[in-house]
């Protein structure tokens, strides 16, 4: 019996919105124990594209998979960890409060949660301030706070929309550094940003640029093909031609 390595699954996905085409036959993969960037200039289509995964936007062309299970299916939300572009939080509660929420909505068993909390509250360096009302957060404060909340429960898919915007560079290293270490243990990672910096640190980059994938494998086999010494010269490279 062949066991399908793959996780995530995103076949001839084609999506308009009016007369615009934002996603033109996107075709992508993530498999098991690895890390995926969808990187591209706002506007390209990334949040469409993971609005699409995980069944909040229709598209009109094409199938969406996780687990081998076409999207949306609700029987998969305790499977998959998501930190969206916007901060879905209650401010007038404090961080623990809606860590302890999100941790009964993920059924994270009642006598781990304090452990998971204290975990995911290191992670994202929040652990002096998990007692304080999210509406005193700063931005960056909240975009930590909800990365924390997509990585509750040991997700086996954790899809991340532009996780690092606003978290300053160490930080943002740290999260990368946990990232990897959760690719080690198994899980698949579908990472959106525009830091093209951040491409150097997945699996395999998928560049995405006016809806469409113009380049997708190892970062470093893309700068070898097209002889450059990063994955932003990659972008420029191929955007031009």
């Amino acid at each position: 019996m062949k066991i399908n390595n793959q996780r995530i699954q995103l076949q001839n996905i084609k999506k308009k919105f009016g007369n615009d085409n934002v996603l033109n036959s996107v075709n992508l993969t993530v498999n098991s124990g690895e890390i995926v960037g969808l990187i591209g200039p706002s506007g390209s289509g990334k949040s469409t594209t993971i609005k699409i995964l995980l069944g909040m936007e229709k598209a009109d062309e094409g199938e969406a998979l996780i687990l081998e299970k076409r999207m949306p299916n609700r029987k998969l939300l305790a499977d998959i960890g998501y930190m969206a572009q916007s901060d879905a939080l209650y401010e007038s509660m404090t961080a623990r409060e809606n860590l302890r929420f999100f941790g009964y909505m993920k059924d994270v068993a009642k006598k781990e949660l304090p452990k998971e909390i204290e975990y995911v509250a290191e992670v994202v360096d929040l652990t002096n301030y998990l007692d304080k009302k999210v509406s005193g957060y700063s931005g960056g404060m909240k975009r930590r706070l909800s990365l924390a909340i997509a990585l509750l429960a040991k997700p086996k898919i954790i899809i991340l929309d532009e996780p690092t915007v606003g978290i300053d560079p160490a930080l943002r290293l740290k999260i990368w550094k946990e990232l990897a270490k959760l690719r080690d243990e198994g899980r698949s990672i579908l990472v959106t940003t525009h830091v093209m910096s951040e491409a150097e640190l997945t699996d395999r980059v998928a560049l995405l640029f006016e809806g469409k994938i113009i380049a997708f494998d190892k970062p470093k086999k893309l700068e070898d093909e097209y002889k450059v010494n990063n994955i932003e010269e990659v972008f420029l490279k191929v955007e031009g031609e």
